[in-house]
């Protein structure tokens, strides 16, 4: 898929997946438009793109007044950015977000705060984030479900990548929205990415909520980056891999060197990911994932000495 196109999830009624082409990277960024009873969009974008999601609801033929619900998976700008603009748009739209992730939204000052000072210069491909009313936004829990008429969603937190994070599953197309929860999957390779920000990466929870949709054992997979997936049990254990080795890189490499910016440069340098993204997004996620795992490290140190 390139920016701006959307299509038809194979095996799955009446779900779309739209490319938002963010941060400029065809098969990066991906929303899902469900056209159900009561449709809903899943995940936002940054909001920088919007105009084109605008376009994907209208050619699936959800008006304006018909959108029930606006469901971010969490409260990261790559995720939930567009949350207020489509709140603008979509009047009838109520948004949904893990519990702790409802301030960020209502109030995003201190998020675009701490958003600026994690991506530094990537902060170009952002838009900055309207406000969602407080009348028009509630918290989810673990167990909750969100109907959308003919099939229902089921949230399931999963705060490994962030404690504001969910995913949700629709069982009866058993379909796992990971968010984040799975990693980052890279349809050119079929493969997975660990996905580890900075500040409040765990792995071990990381861990446990790649379990959980091993539990469930759902018949497809669509991921926040990027897009839908036949479920194979192989590739939760890829997943869990790519983790532990990824924080075991990172904590030899610290060991190494003695110094955590020539930590996140080595990464930077060394990324793979330039085979597949355009080499300033493979670099700036090296950046970003690397400083995570880094905090993650500090944090297991400082509650071992507790």
């Amino acid at each position: 898929m390139h920016a701006g196109e959307f299509e038809a999830v194979r095996g799955v009624p009446d779900l779309y997946v739209h490319d938002t082409g963010m941060f400029d990277t065809d098969e990066y960024g991906a929303v899902y438009v469900y056209d159900a009873d009561r449709p809903i969009v899943i995940d936002t974008g940054t909001g920088a793109n919007r105009e084109s999601l605008f376009e994907t609801i209208d050619e699936i033929g959800i008006g304006r007044e018909e959108l029930a619900w606006i469901l971010p998976t969490h409260a990261h700008l790559d995720h939930a950015g567009g949350a207020g603009h489509l709140t603008e748009r979509y009047p009838n739209a109520e948004v949904r977000v893990p519990e702790k992730g409802v301030r960020h939204l209502v109030d995003p000052g201190a998020l675009v705060t701490g958003t600026k000072s994690a991506v530094q210069d990537q902060w170009q491909y952002y838009d900055e984030p309207a406000p969602v009313p407080e009348d028009r936004i509630a918290g989810l829990a673990e167990g909750d479900r969100i109907d959308l008429g003919d099939r229902e969603l089921v949230v399931h937190e999963a705060p490994g990548h962030a404690p504001h994070h969910a995913f949700y599953h629709e069982p009866d197309d058993d379909v796992v929205f990971t968010a984040d929860a799975a990693g980052i999957y890279v349809p050119e390779v079929d493969t997975v990415r660990p996905t580890s920000p900075p500040p409040q990466f765990d792995l071990d929870q990381c861990l446990r909520d790649l379990s959980a949709i091993e539990e469930i054992d759902p018949e497809y997979l669509c991921f926040g980056h990027f897009g839908p997936r036949e479920y194979e049990p192989s590739l939760i254990g890829e997943a869990k891999r790519a983790y532990v080795e990824w924080v075991e890189a990172v904590r030899e490499k610290r060991e190494e060197l003695g110094d955590d910016e020539a930590v996140v440069e080595h990464f930077v340098e060394t990324s793979r990911d330039v085979e597949f993204w355009n080499p300033e997004r493979a670099r700036a996620d090296a950046s970003l994932n690397s400083r995570g795992v880094l905090a993650y490290l500090d944090y297991v140190e400082e509650e071992s000495e507790e």
